[in-house]
């Protein structure tokens, strides 16, 4: 550990500050071999340990590490020192979105676009059971091509959070985006209140101003609890409609991130990816395959020491909150190419009737043709290069019933795919009679959940006349 700070330096070469935080420094670099640019975060850990944070900062890492998108800041790797701990991420060259609408609203279509982005990565922590609960433009980062990324998962919680009633309790998040039900403090939906503090944040991208402002807190949660916000006179009505649905303060009647996925102001300008085409058919004409050969397995994300510690069986927290019977995730390793896994899948998946989204990142989903007893069943497959020639493949529910995802499971997946399979993760031994691997499976000493105090500003009335945002954070006494 002692000689972890030398390696960075002799890794990456240091520049300008970008930020700094009451617990950290967020600096420029450049790693020395490839010239890439990258953002590090030095948290002090004497301060951290302080206040009893640690466990937090561990489960940001272990969070960023699940999920992994294009609209998500990437983590690329963490070391520590007796003092520090280093995060090596993903640089933006283009700051904050909050810098961009504290100079006046956005135009609709530009609006459009970061909503969109917005939407598709929080979906996609959802279906990783990743909950941000602090999405605001100070949040929310821009790229060199002007594409936007989610960072700062310091408040994020993971299903495995929710109490026995099914709801989260930690009441956190910044005071002008937070949802009603959190200010309750009557526990709430993570997904619930992620969708509207992107209502939210769509606003401030229209407006250029806050929906809900007021130089008094309380009156301004008064406000929150009722939604009572009106909309400038130059919202089209398509995206009133939406922000309505959005900001109900009702979280069980809320609109879904499904719906605003298929509402018309959402669609519109949206154009069919190459990159993400609906398969209705497995093509087994290898001529045909030939020619995406490259592309898939280029796709297909390699795993490092840290992914493989932090997929490890007795990492997975779930089985503290679920009956061995429940689990909504497996996953199983091969010793199969890559490309000869995804055409079984997709086989598997057309005997049993599954509609198949390719997806990027080696990311595969599954959809049912019918409605079941909670909607749609929809399964991700995600397949990970541990070594070349060996991968390990996670197989999760990421929505539906899970009774039904558990039948297609052990009835159709696992039988389907006998003749691939290495091992599954819950069994004992090898399926197949090949070299045996070691697994060492470190021990997890799992902490109860804690929550981020940060400092706040009340926020200032605004006038619409000059539209202006103040930077909010907030601290745990400022909710009631």
């Amino acid at each position: 550990m002692a000689n972890k700070g030398s390696i960075l330096m002799e890794r990456y070469e240091l520049g300008r500050l970008l930020g700094q935080g009451t617990f950290a420094k967020v600096y420029y670099a450049r790693n020395i071999m490839t010239t890439q640019s990258v953002a590090i975060k030095v948290i002090d850990k004497d301060k951290v340990l302080r206040v009893g944070l640690m466990d937090q900062i561990k489960r940001e890492i272990s969070v960023m590490k699940l999920v992994r998108h294009p609209n998500i800041v990437h983590l690329y790797e963490v070391m520590a020192t007796k003092t520090k701990i280093y995060f090596v991420m993903e640089y933006c060259k283009g700051g904050e979105l909050f810098n961009k609408v504290a100079k006046g609203k956005l135009k609709e279509d530009v609006a459009r676009k970061y909503f969109q982005q917005l939407i598709n990565a929080v979906d996609f922590c959802h279906s990783r059971g990743v909950y941000h609960r602090d999405l605001k433009p100070e949040n929310l980062l821009l790229d060199d091509d002007e594409n936007l990324k989610i960072s700062d998962f310091g408040l994020s919680a993971l299903v495995e959070s929710k109490r026995q009633d099914g709801l989260l309790h930690t009441t956190c998040g910044t005071p002008a985006y937070v949802a009603p039900e959190v200010i309750n403090r009557k526990g709430y939906d993570g997904v619930k209140a992620d969708i509207w503090s992107c209502g939210v944040v769509l606003f401030v991208l229209l407006a250029g101003y806050l929906p809900f402002q007021d130089s008094n807190l309380m009156e301004m949660y008064r406000k929150i609890g009722k939604a009572e916000f009106k909309c400038p006179s130059w919202f089209p009505p398509e995206a009133r409609r939406l922000l309505s649905k959005m900001l109900d303060p009702n979280p069980s009647t809320r609109i879904s991130l499904a719906k605003i996925r298929g509402s018309s102001w959402f669609r519109r300008g949206i154009s069919i990816s190459s990159k993400s085409t609906v398969v209705d058919e497995v093509s087994t004409d290898q001529a045909s395959a030939n020619t995406d050969d490259k592309q898939e397995v280029a796709c297909i994300p390699k795993l490092n020491a840290f992914d493989i510690i932090s997929l490890y069986a007795k990492f997975d927290l779930s089985r503290l909150f679920e009956e061995p019977c429940l689990k909504k995730e497996a996953k199983f390793t091969s010793r199969k190419p890559a490309l000869m896994i995804i055409s079984k899948l997709e086989n598997i998946a057309k005997r049993l009737k599954l509609k198949v989204s390719k997806r990027d990142a080696g990311l595969l989903k599954f959809e049912g043709t019918k409605e079941g007893k909670k909607g749609t069943l929809s399964i991700d497959v995600e397949i990970f290069e541990v070594v070349e020639a060996f991968h390990l493949v996670e197989v999760k529910k990421s929505s539906g019933d899970t009774l039904e995802y558990q039948q297609i499971l052990n009835e159709g997946l696992r039988p389907g795919l006998q003749d691939i399979i290495w091992t599954w993760q819950d069994d004992q031994q090898p399926q197949q009679s090949e070299d045996q691997l070691d697994e060492q499976q470190p021990n997890n000493q799992i902490q109860p959940e804690q929550h981020l105090d940060n400092e706040q500003q009340p926020p200032e009335q605004q006038q619409q006349q000059q539209p202006l945002l103040q930077k909010h954070l907030i601290r745990q006494d400022q909710l009631p």
